[in-house]
């Protein structure tokens, strides 16, 4: 397949002008300061539906002939691309049936449901929902919109790509999160397409969560492979295997892959809704992990996509405490004590001096390997980064203490 044309995105872009929202890209003084050079962000977490995925469902659906539209779509999707086909065919009139798995967010399954989609929840993964998307689409006839793995999807989100460039004609590098590679393949085409018509080079580099990442492998292989994955907070990201279609245009593309850890994401997330005032989910913000990570060498204007923001309340909430405690700004201590009065004084007398915020106390007798004579003394402790958070439990030793630093 040959690679889209500047041509076929600007025919998409034009269709999709009342579709979608153009978001906004803002420079993040913060992140310009980490990489030495101008960084922006591309909000797509501000678009409609929360994320990228209704310009190539959209689009995709928007190619459909008559007789296609008839039969109706499904799809199968733990959330973005749920909503956005759902959104998409009833903007379109077209019937849409999605198949999500039981596990899927409230929030997400509760915005689909709102687009007017038949929605079918069924199996503990996403693989059982793909599964019977495929079997309804044989049995009714309806049409599979898969989330990455065709050309009108590429040709979609890459017009994302489009408005990266007008927006920041100087631009030299791209950051883009790879899961099955649609969104990646589209902005790369689109990018160079747009650079090579201003006689300019510009960098694409992808970005996938460590703990699944297709792309490496694949591309060494010169071939699409299935990986082992295991399990990541960027679950919008997680596949094990690349899509055909996207792989042939990102092998000639895309300049470089990079992988950042669960760890890298949680701290940009809390980054981003720091410095950014951005709500962001961990997909999202995985090219901004791999500034903070150090994995990003631009020399020149940097975009990084924010490609989503639909984040579950109760997921965000355990990721801003894990990525405060990855960031060294929160701990959770277990200190064994001598059963005797003026313990806990003395150790609360230490955190002050330390300059550390106590948070939650938990004080117990009962825990395994206590001596008759012993307490364990639990702490929540809020603290100013990593140095700050290794004096505070130096202070703690010098006097005597055994603080243990608890998995957060």
């Amino acid at each position: 397949m040959s690679n889209p044309t500047l041509a076929e995105f600007e025919q998409a872009a034009a269709f999709l002008a009342d579709v979608i929202t153009a978001t906004p890209i803002d420079e993040s003084e913060h992140l310009t300061g980490v990489l030495g050079q101008p960084v922006y962000l591309k909000l797509e977490n501000m678009q409609r539906t929360g994320s990228f995925k209704i310009r190539g469902a959209a689009y995709r659906l928007s190619q459909l002939t008559a007789e296609e539209r008839a039969r109706g779509v499904v799809a199968a999707s733990a959330g973005n691309h749920a909503q956005g086909v759902a959104r998409a065919a009833h903007q379109l009139g077209i019937p849409a049936t999605i198949f999500m798995p039981l596990g899927v967010p409230v929030p997400k399954l509760l915005a689909t449901r709102s687009y007017g989609a038949d929605v079918v929840l069924e199996g503990p993964t996403v693989e059982t929902p793909l599964r019977l998307a495929a079997e309804f689409a044989e049995r009714t006839g309806a049409v599979l919109i898969h989330p990455y793995d065709h050309r009108d999807v590429i040709i979609g989100q890459g017009t994302l790509g489009l408005e990266v460039f007008d927006a920041v004609p100087d631009v030299e590098t791209v950051l883009v999160g790879i899961g099955g590679g649609g969104l990646i393949a589209g902005v790369a085409a689109a990018v160079k397409a747009r650079a090579a018509a201003a006689g300019r080079v510009v960098r694409v580099i992808g970005v996938q969560a460590e703990n699944s990442a297709a792309y490496p492998s694949s591309l060494r292989a010169g071939e699409p492979v299935t990986v082992e994955t295991t399990p990541t907070i960027a679950d919008g990201i997680a596949v094990a295997r690349p899509g055909d279609v996207p792989f042939d245009v990102i092998r000639d593309l895309v300049d470089e892959v990079v992988t950042v850890t669960d760890d890298d994401i949680a701290r940009a997330i809390v980054v981003l809704l720091e410095r950014a005032k951005q709500v962001v989910e961990p997909a999202g913000a995985v090219g901004v992990a791999a500034i903070l990570a150090g994995k990003v060498h631009a020399s020149g204007p940097t975009v990084t996509v924010v490609s989503g923001g639909n984040i579950d309340p109760l997921l965000l909430q355990r990721v801003v405490s894990h990525g405060l405690a990855a960031s060294g700004r929160y701990m959770t201590l277990q200190i064994p004590l001598p059963d005797r009065p003026g313990q806990l004084a003395r150790v609360s007398e230490l955190l002050a001096i330390a300059g550390a915020n106590v948070i939650e106390v938990l004080h117990t007798r009962h825990g395994q390997g206590l001596q008759i004579s012993e307490v364990i003394l639990q702490l929540s402790v809020e603290t100013r980064g990593e140095e700050h958070r290794a004096r505070t439990i130096e202070i703690l030793e010098e006097a005597g203490f055994a603080p243990r630093v608890m998995p957060d």
